[in-house]
């Protein structure tokens, strides 16, 4: 390598993609960062491990509430889905997912993605890789098949990434400027390619963290000299690590439905919670207090945990054995500042000295 590679210099690289791609909401959580719950006006950020988790399990939350993940997936679809459901409805749509990303999808999937690595890594023994490029077909080809889709993957990704754009723009929080009809035309280029609408959050969460996770989990691997130490026994545990360092999903903005409290402080009705998965997660912490507690946050608690935790991980993992082999280091990083989650428009790798 070209310089010494360390952790301090994985963190510093990937803290550069959270403050290029939403600076001022990242300063404001960073600055807020020591207190488990901050309340701004009718505002409540969630920092802590437990109050992340308390407010999953124990706040009843308003799934369809404007500014939130549910509220847009109402707007952007025909409703029924997952994110806005509640009740014997939303038990029953987490089941049929689960169904649908237990192990036995797993072994179905797993060699779609596994036929695209063994196809594009081999370029790094001659030359270079854009590994957002590779994670784009990565994504497309699991989506597709998770919703079951004869769509193209590459259309289907791009759509899901346009969709969830969209979306971000209307439920981040921040100054938002709604235009009338806003993301419906992204809504419905990625319906169209769906044998089933209420699936479309499904596509767009698979792609969307997907993108987020791998490119940054694989330059954080390459920054720390982490290359030596992959192989196929390490690489599970390896990837809930960088998973949980790298926080893809860092934040779940949500509003709650009754009077709680969150760590010993009172939330009232109709208050927008701001739940940092990122700071839950210890991202910015070398080794958390609560391993177990941490690695999980990045995938929400309770009934609100993500169904496709154990696909994500297994998908990193064999991304980290199939490039660990070259080496390779990052010639060229450049941050996505319009994607729905921080990650990069472009990582170029090259094959790295043995």
């Amino acid at each position: 390598m070209n310089a010494p590679a360390s952790a301090t210099a994985a963190r510093r690289r990937d803290r550069r993609v959270y403050l290029r791609s939403h600076p001022v909401l990242f300063a404001l959580l960073c600055a807020t960062r020591h207190r488990p719950v901050v309340r701004i006006g009718r505002t409540v950020l969630v920092h802590g491990t437990d109050a992340y988790r308390e407010a999953l399990t124990r706040v009843p939350l308003d799934r369809t509430a404007d500014g939130t993940t549910g509220g847009a997936a109402a707007r952007l679809t025909d409703g029924g889905l997952l994110f806005d459901q509640e009740g014997d409805d939303h038990r029953a749509a987490r089941r049929a997912v689960a169904d649908g990303i237990n192990s036995g999808a797993q072994k179905r999937i797993r060699p779609l993605w596994q036929a695209v690595l063994a196809a594009r890594v081999p370029a790094l023994a001659t030359g270079t890789l854009e590994l957002v490029d590779l994670t784009e077909e990565l994504a497309g080809v699991t989506a597709a098949a998770l919703v079951v889709s004869d769509a193209c993957p590459r259309q289907l990704a791009c759509a899901a990434r346009a969709a969830a754009a969209a979306a971000a723009r209307d439920h981040l929080p921040g100054p938002r400027r709604r235009r009338r009809g806003a993301g419906t035309a992204e809504a419905a280029r990625l319906t169209a390619l769906l044998p089933d609408p209420r699936d479309a959050m499904l596509a767009v969460a698979a792609v969307n963290t997907t993108l987020a996770a791998v490119p940054r989990a694989v330059a954080w691997c390459a920054d720390a000299g982490l290359w030596p130490t992959v192989d196929e026994t390490t690489a599970p545990r390896l990837a809930a690590e960088l998973l949980r360092l790298t926080a893809p999903s860092p934040l779940l903005p949500r509003v709650a439905a009754a009077d709680a409290t969150v760590a010993g402080r009172p939330v009232r009705a109709g208050d927008r919670l701001i739940l940092v998965a990122r700071h839950a997660a210890r991202a910015h912490q070398r080794t958390p207090a609560d391993s177990p507690a941490a690695t999980q946050a990045v995938f929400g608690a309770g009934p609100h945990a993500c169904p496709g935790a154990g696909l994500a991980r297994t998908q990193l993992a064999d991304v980290l054995v199939a490039l660990a082999h070259h080496r390779p280091v990052v010639t060229r990083a450049r941050v996505d500042r319009r994607s729905a989650l921080p990650g990069y428009a472009e990582l170029t790798l090259r094959r790295g000295t043995p």
